[in-house]
């Protein structure tokens, strides 16, 4: 059945972020608008708003979706055990709105933690380092400064 927050939602996403941040979808490899997009800002959930990757953190690992060595809050996301298709993962989801964004993995840069945050570009969407006061997103612009 049909809620009307369900609704709401199939007419304020696309249809590939509805049914990867709703249904756990993944968005082909080198096709997400975010991939090879490396400009100053913050990346919060397309669907509540959250704050949860910035530029500073993101880089190209090559794996066909954007990467992040982390969340600028760990608070901010939640993990959860996926052992769909055979594989064992952890899952990456925003707090709030429980959308699923991506994994996590273990074989990011190790200067840096060593942990990969791929996640689909069309769960984020992308506030520019000089539009975070604007959109309400003003106590972000210290992770530029």
């Amino acid at each position: 059945m049909t809620t009307n927050d369900d609704m709401n939602l199939k007419q304020k996403l696309s249809k590939e972020s509805y049914e990867v941040t709703q249904h756990a979808a993944t968005e082909r490899p080198f096709t997400g608008k975010y991939d090879q997009f490396f400009e100053d800002g913050i990346y919060v959930d397309v669907v509540s708003g959250e704050p949860l990757f910035s530029s500073k953190d993101k880089y190209d690992s090559g794996c066909g979706w954007p990467a992040f060595t982390k969340p600028i809050d760990r608070a901010d996301i939640k993990e959860k055990r996926d052992s769909s298709f055979g594989m064992e993962r952890t899952e990456v989801r925003s707090r709030n709105a429980d959308s699923h964004l991506g994994h996590v993995f273990t074989d990011g840069p190790q200067d840096r933690g060593g942990l990969r945050y791929c996640i689909n570009s069309a769960a984020l969407r992308f506030i520019p380092k000089q539009d975070l006061i604007e959109q309400g997103y003003g106590q972000y612009t210290q992770l530029f400064e």
